[in-house]
């Protein structure tokens, strides 16, 4: 799995994550439990992951979105 989004902007996560369903791509949000439980503190945030394979269409996905500055390196 790939990282493609690590923020605690649960507004651009939903927005990411209706973007990726749209096109197919399968996708991952890792902690948003942990997430959850530190209240409104937000010092935990959540990753959006997705398969090796679908890192190239992903990326290309959001960059085209306008989330090219919000995207990890790799």
């Amino acid at each position: 799995m790939i990282e493609l989004i690590r923020t605690n902007d649960i507004v651009l996560i939903s927005f990411i994550e209706s973007l990726l369903r749209d096109a197919e791509i399968e996708f991952l949000v890792a902690d948003q439990n942990m997430s959850i439980l530190d209240g409104s503190i937000g010092i935990l945030p959540r990753r959006v992951l997705v398969s090796d394979d679908d890192a190239i269409a992903a990326r290309c996905l959001l960059t085209d979105a306008g989330f090219a500055k919000e995207m990890r390196e790799g």
